[in-house]
């Protein structure tokens, strides 16, 4: 079964100034390594059960002779190029066999489940398993089974979840689309499970509807009113534009972007009551990037 978000993968022209931009936001970001033979590398800020993978190309060549239609790299270039961001959400499985299987079940065109594997600078070798939707199901998710837990792959970064930011975990991340109803059903078929209730989200100006998965919800929005979500959608199209994170301390994560030379990110009352702040694409890399918890 599908038991967490995984991670989210944020596409960068450059791995180096990713990483140096999300270490101003407050990221213990750290060199992830090489993906072999797909000509891309990344950069990785590990959270308590989560991660963010920022994303590169590495050999523009051997990406090209990789990317296949139906990989998760085919078309990276052209994202890059249009402004990179959120391209992916990446759902773990406990099972990934098994849950391809039960996918097929119900009419949902997917791969197999196929073999991955990445070398970290230090020399570890981390391997997984992922399988990616089909061309009848063009949604900006696949799911991942990793061959080690999180706490073995916790020793390729120093200091892991460190974060001056107070970052604890992904709290949601959010996909905008262009028919609320006709893609919820969609997911609810692809995911297995039911549609969830649909209400009116006050910081993205969306109505929206949210799987919950573990502590993370993945969140289908469409816009009501100028805000992110129909910034989003005007400037990229349907996709993922937003990952919501709490953290231990709003005021420690604004100390420390104002320190290192970013402006203090705009703040919204969100429908539970909570306090929010958004810093927007400019400042991290094409994706909006969302802070919730106490002051």
């Amino acid at each position: 079964m599908f038991t967490r978000i995984d991670h989210i993968m944020i596409c960068t022209p450059d791995l180096e100034r990713g990483i140096a931009q999300y270490r101003k936001l407050g990221f213990n970001v750290q060199p992830g390594g090489a993906h072999t033979g797909k000509g891309t590398h990344n950069a990785i800020a590990l959270n308590e059960e989560d991660y963010i993978e920022l994303l590169a190309v590495r050999d523009p060549a051997e990406l090209r002779a990789a990317a296949t239609p139906g990989t998760w790299h085919h078309g990276l270039e052209r994202y890059i190029a249009a402004g990179g961001g959120i391209r992916y959400v990446i759902l773990q499985s406990d099972d990934l066999a098994a849950d391809v299987a039960a996918m097929r079940g119900r009419g949902v065109d997917v791969s197999d489940a196929i073999e991955g594997i990445r070398r970290t600078p230090a020399g570890q070798e981390l391997r997984w398993k992922t399988a990616m939707l089909g061309q009848k199901n063009p949604l900006p998710i696949f799911f991942i089974q990793h061959e080690k837990p999180m706490a073995e792959r916790r020793k390729q970064v120093p200091d892991a979840g460190n974060h001056p930011n107070g970052v604890r975990f992904l709290e949601r991340t959010y996909i905008v689309v262009e028919d609320l109803e006709a893609s919820v059903a969609a997911y609810s078929k692809v995911l297995g499970v039911s549609q969830p209730r649909m209400y009116k989200g006050t910081v993205i100006m969306s109505h929206m509807a949210v799987f919950q998965f573990g502590a993370a919800g993945l969140t289908i929005a469409h816009p009501y009113a100028p805000g992110p979500a129909a910034d989003a959608l005007e400037r990229r199209g349907p996709g993922p534009f937003q990952a919501l994170y709490r953290t231990a301390s709003m005021g420690a994560a604004v100390r420390w972007m104002q320190e290192h030379g970013l402006p203090s990110p705009a703040r919204g009352v969100r429908d539970t009551g909570e306090h929010a702040m958004l810093v927007p694409p400019a400042d991290a890399c094409g994706a909006y990037i969302g802070f919730v918890g106490p002051e």
